[in-house]
C-alpha cells in the first residue's frame, strides 16, 4: 500500500508499477478529493481519497483494513516517494514467509533505507542509554532491530489485530517508532534485512550543521516531532533506553532548528508548542 499527499505524476507512476506486483491500495491524504481516473491510476488499484490530511497513521490504518479484507497476509508500506526495487518486493516478503515458517513470532521485516542526500545507506538502530546503538547493514541474516521505518517494511498481518493498529493519535511522526515498540513489547521481533536497501527520501532538503546532514523538515513537522516525541517519553511502555537518548537530542534539535533552518523563530516557535502540547496531552492534527 502507498499513502499519498498531494502526489504528482511520479508517485502515481510508482504506485501503478507496485499495482503489477501485488494487490495496491493507495490512501490519498490530499486535502481535496479525487478520482483514481483523475490522478492515471491503474484500474487495479483500491483507491481511498480522504478529502483531507487525517495522518499518515490513521492513513496506513486504512490500508492494512482493505488488505486483510482482501485475504492478504502481509502488508508492503511504502510512501509516496519512495522507490522500491523489484527484488525487494518478493524478497521481503519472502523473510516474512520463512520466519513464520520456522514459528518465529515477527512483526514486521524491512530493508536499510539509502538517502544519497544524508550520507548514503543509514544504519539499523537499537535503543540505547543516552545514545542509540547503530549497526551497518551487513551479513545475510535478518538482524534484530528495536525499529524500522514505515516506508519500506512488510508487516505479518496475522498478528495485527493482537499488536493493534498505529496510533492515531500521533498523526505523523513516531507512529512507526510507537508500534513497533508495542510489537516488542508484546513478545514479537521487528527485522532488519541486511541484503535488501530502499530508496527513500528522508524528509526535504537536508541541512548541513557543522559537518554533518541533518534532514531538513517544515515547522509544522518540528511541532509533530517534539509533541510526540515528549507524549511518548510521558508513555510507561515505551523504554528507559529510547526515552533517555531523546531527551539528550532534545536540545540539540532545538538549536539546529532554531538557529539554522529558515524561518529560524517560526522552526523554535512550533517545537517549543509541541513540547507543550506533549506536556499537556494535546493530540490529533494541529
Amino acid at each position: 500500500m502507498v499513502v499519498f499527499y498531494r502526489p504528482d505524476r511520479a508517485c502515481v507512476a510508482r504506485a501503478n508499477r507496485l499495482a503489477q506486483v501485488y494487490s495496491c491500495v493507495v490512501v490519498d491524504n490530499t486535502e481535496h478529493s479525487s478520482t483514481a481516473l483523475a490522478l492515471g491510476l491503474d484500474a487495479q488499484i483500491n483507491y481511498v481519497a480522504n478529502g483531507a490530511n487525517l495522518g499518515i497513521a490513521t492513513a496506513l490504518n486504512q490500508g492494512v483494513a482493505r488488505l486483510i479484507d482482501a485475504g492478504c497476509t502481509c502488508a508492503l508500506l511504502f510512501d509516496q516517494d519512495s522507490e522500491p526495487s523489484t527484488q525487494l518486493l518478493s524478497a521481503l516478503p519472502g523473510v516474512l514467509a520463512a520466519e513464520r515458517a520456522r514459528g518465529a513470532r515477527v512483526a514486521l521485516v524491512g530493508p536499510a533505507y539509502e538517502d544519497v542526500r544524508l550520507g548514503g545507506v543509514a544504519p539499523f538502530v537499537r535503543f540505547g542509554y543516552l545514545k542509540l546503538k547503530r549497526f551497518f547493514p551487513s551479513g545475510t541474516e535478518p538482524i534484530q532491530v528495536d525499529f524500522l521505518i514505515t516506508s519500506g517494511s512488510c508487516v505479518n498481518l496475522a498478528v495485527w489485530n493482537d499488536i493493534g493498529a498505529m496510533d492515531d493519535s500521533l498523526f505523523i511522526d513516531f507512529v512507526d517508532l510507537e508500534w513497533c515498540v508495542r510489537a516488542r513489547a508484546k513478545g514479537y521481533s521487528v527485522l532488519g534485512v541486511p541484503t535488501q536497501r530502499l530508496l527513500h527520501e528522508l524528509g526535504g532538503e537536508p541541512v548541513r550543521v557543522f559537518g554533518r546532514s541533518y534532514p531538513g523538515h517544515s515547522p509544522l513537522r518540528h511541532y509533530y516531532l517534539f509533541r510526540n516525541a515528549v507524549a511518548l517519553i510521558r508513555r510507561g511502555y515505551v523504554p528507559w533506553s529510547w526515552k533517555s537518548s531523546e531527551l539528550v537530542k532534545m536540545p540539540f534539535r532545538l538549536a539546529i532548528y532554531g538557529l539554522f533552518m529558515r524561518p529560524r523563530l517560526e522552526h523554535l516557535r512550533l517545537s517549543l508548542l509541541g513540547v507543550w502540547h506533549g506536556l499537556i496531552g494535546r493530540a490529533g492534527p494541529l
